[in-house]
Formats: C-alpha cells, structure tokens, sequence
C-alpha cells in the first residue's frame, strides 16, 4: 500500500516545479482533480482507488482562504467493492505568496463507506460519519490563473461504519474574480491605495482634505492646500508652503524659507541682529566693523587693532628700505652644520643690528625664514630650518622685541642661495631670511 502511494504522489508531481495559491486579485477558485483513500487501520485491508474531487473557495487575506471540497471513490476493502464519498467545509492558511506556497488546512465534514448503493444522492449510504479533517499540501502557480494543487489530510471519525484515514489529492484550480481588500469599488488591480478605501477617480485612493489631491499625492493630507503646493496650504501667498515655511504668517521670500529680509543680505530678518544693514552670515547678518579704519575689515584683518596694507593683510609693512637692509644683517646670520644654535659674536652683532631697526619701525612686522643646505635627510631638514627660525625669533624677544611682531616658517633645503656641491655654498645655504608679509 505505501508503495501505491508513493506511485500516485510521484506520477502526479514530477511535470510540476513552479505554484502561486489564490490572492487578492483573484480571490475565487475553483478546483478539479483526483483523489485516493489511504484507511489508516492495519486490520483492515484496502485497495487504492482514485475518484473525482471537486472544491470551491473564497480568498480572506493575510494568507486565509475558506472553501469546500467534496470527492467520490471506488476501490477494495477486503477483496469488498466499496463506494467513497467526502464532502468537507475547510480553512486553508498559505504560508506565503510565492511561486511555491505550502499551506496548512483544517475542517469538518463527513465521510461515508459504503458497500452498496442504498441511497441515491450525495452520499451512497446512510452510514456517513461526521469527520474532522486536518493536513497539509503546496498549490504551484502554473499560469496567472491556473495552479496545481497538491494535498493530503488525515480524516478523523470514530462513528460506526467509518475509518480514520488519510485523503490525498492532486488537481487543478483556476483561480478567478477581482479582489477588492478596502471595499471601495476598485479592485486591487487597479488600486493604487489597496489597503485604504478611496474614491474611484484617484485610483482608489482616499482625499482626506478634499483639495482634489489624493493623499498618495498630498504632502498635507489633512490640510486643505493647492496642487501647486503639492496639497499643502499657503497662508501668507508668498510661495512656500507652510509645511516648509519658517514664516507662515509673513510674506516673505524662497530663497530664506518663507520669511522677510529687508536688507536683502540673504538673512532673514528673525535671525539677523542688523535687518536694516546688509551684513554677512556669519556675523548674524551684521557688516563687519574696520576697527583700524585700515580698509580691511576685521574679519580678515590679521592685526584688527594696526592700521595696514590690504597686501599685508591689514598689518602695518615695513618698508622696501628697512626690509632690504635687515635681511643684509641677516646675511651673517648662519648656522653650524646640524644645528640651529645661535653663536659667534658677528651672529650677535647683526641680531642686535636688526632689534634697533625695528624699534626704529615699530609698526612693521617680520616673518623669519629658515633654510639648511642639502647635508641630511629632507625630513631632518626641514624641521632643522623650523628649529633656525625659532631660535632667531627666541633670541629677538630676549631682547626686547615683541614676539607678535615675528613670525617663522621652515623651508629645508628647497630654497638654497649657493651651490650645495661645495662646502663654501652649503655654509651660506644654512641661513635666515626675512620677509614683511605676515
């Protein structure tokens, strides 16, 4: 018998690979197929038949169907001919929606054996039994309406002249009728909002706000606005839509969220502490002030407090001649290969040469350049010509400069002044220089 079995399941399975259950868009089926009776009782002897079945169902959602399924059979209880009849009311759960769907399915019903026509009808006898029926199966999409059906239930009833017994069927269902989920008259398929009632001139989708927007559609949903506005209201008509609009009481302008701007500065007035003077951004919409009265305003102005030169980035210069004459001072101010140690009473000299030219030019700031020649590795350089620099500005300081007059910068062995293939060149090449810009 389990043999049979396998024979029938395989024969009836093997064309199929692909299945879809019923859905939303096609909420009614009908079934046609075949099914045998397996009696599950060792002290009977049974021979496979296989009948006729016939089902009908209805889709509910989520994955729940409910129908009726009912099946005649012919075949052998103990060398006995014996008529079969079912008929079932079932609720069928799919486990999912895709091309292949398992389901679990469940119902009560009733079962009749009959050894001989007795009574004309549905059932062949009068000995039916009340049945509860439980099972699984897999429906396989095999077109966008037609799938194959595969199940087997166990049959349960301890009624007098029935079995308990297993059902397997296989057959087809066309799968038929438009859904409609919201019940809104527009059947899913052409629903653009399937799971919320609408109206049938937006698709199915509802107009909360009635602005002839559809909410699918409508940035306000709730708010009665124009289509212009993508549904949403504007209460000051400056063109921002008040979802959007920082300012939804005043007219105002897009390029600052909705809100005023008298002095056109590009900030709007609520934030700008000078609304009436075109200012900067950040400087909360305020002009910046030109403390030193120099031309350049303070916010570029590296010495905000000394009138300057824009070429000097608002700080005073020293002139062409002072500069000139410092940096021939500093043409004995060189360094000993290796280090950046200040020494020699000409090194001195000329330091203390260049401190009175600058207190003679108060105003004037210096940026002190340090150079090595090409002895070493260029990372070791440079950070030696750093090291150059800032002791020169050390020893300036010490007597008596103001270090915010000086700044330093390291230039390695980029900008020699000499030949570094002879060692006269590479002695001149490990050196300052000096420059005004600051």
């Amino acid at each position: 018998m389990k043999y049979q079995l396998l024979k029938f399941v395989i024969i009836f399975t093997v064309p199929f690979s692909i299945i879809l259950a019923q859905t939303s868009d096609n909420p009614w089926t009908i079934g046609l197929g075949a099914n045998t009776v397996q009696i599950m009782d060792d002290s009977v002897e049974s021979k496979f038949g296989l009948g006729p079945s016939v089902s009908i169902g209805r889709y509910l959602g989520a994955g729940f169907s409910i129908g009726a399924n009912y099946g005649i059979n012919k075949f052998d209880i103990e060398d006995i001919n014996t008529d079969y009849t079912s008929v079932d009311a079932f609720l069928k759960f799919n486990v999912n929606s895709n091309k292949f769907s398992p389901y679990l399915i469940a119902g009560y019903g009733l079962s009749d054996f009959g050894k001989k026509l007795s009574l004309k009808g549905v059932f062949n006898s009068q000995g039916a039994g009340r049945t509860i029926t439980g099972g699984v199966g897999f429906d396989i999409l095999v077109s966008e309406k037609i799938s194959l059906n595969i199940r087997s239930t166990y049959r349960f009833s301890e009624e007098k002249g029935t079995y308990k017994h297993l059902q397997h069927m296989v057959g087809f269902n066309y799968n038929f009728g438009q859904g409609d989920s919201d019940k809104d008259g527009v059947p899913d398929k052409k629903d653009s909002c399937p799971e919320e009632p609408g109206l049938k001139e937006f698709d199915g989708c509802p107009d909360t706000d009635g602005d002839k927007i559809p909410d699918n559609k409508d940035s306000c949903p709730e708010e009665f606005g124009a289509e212009i506005m993508n549904g949403c209201p504007d209460t000051d008509n400056d063109g921002v839509a008040d979802n959007e609009d920082e300012c939804p009481e005043q007219e105002g302008l897009v390029e600052v969220n909705g809100c005023p701007d008298a002095d056109g500065d590009g900030v709007a007035d609520k934030d700008d502490e000078c609304p009436k003077d075109a200012g900067e951004e950040d400087n909360k919409g305020c002009p910046w002030p030109d403390t030193d009265g120099d031309g350049v305003n303070d916010n570029i102005d590296a010495c905000p407090e000394q009138a300057g030169s824009a070429e000097n980035s608002g700080c005073p210069e020293l002139s062409t001649e002072v500069v000139q004459t410092i940096n021939e001072l500093a043409t004995k101010v060189n360094f000993a290969a290796g280090t950046d140690r200040i020494q020699g009473k000409t090194v001195m000299n000329s330091l203390n040469e260049i401190k009175k030219l600058l207190d003679q030019n108060p105003d004037g700031n210096l940026v002190i350049e340090g150079h090595t020649s090409s002895d070493g590795e260029a990372d070791a350089n440079l950070e030696l010509s750093q090291l150059r620099a800032a002791a020169v500005k050390s020893f300036l300081v010490n007597l008596g400069v103001n270090s915010d007059r000086l700044k330093t910068e390291g230039y390695g062995e980029e900008r020699p002044i000499q030949d570094n293939d002879t060692p006269q060149g590479r002695a001149l090449n490990r050196r300052v220089q000096f420059r005004t810009e600051f």
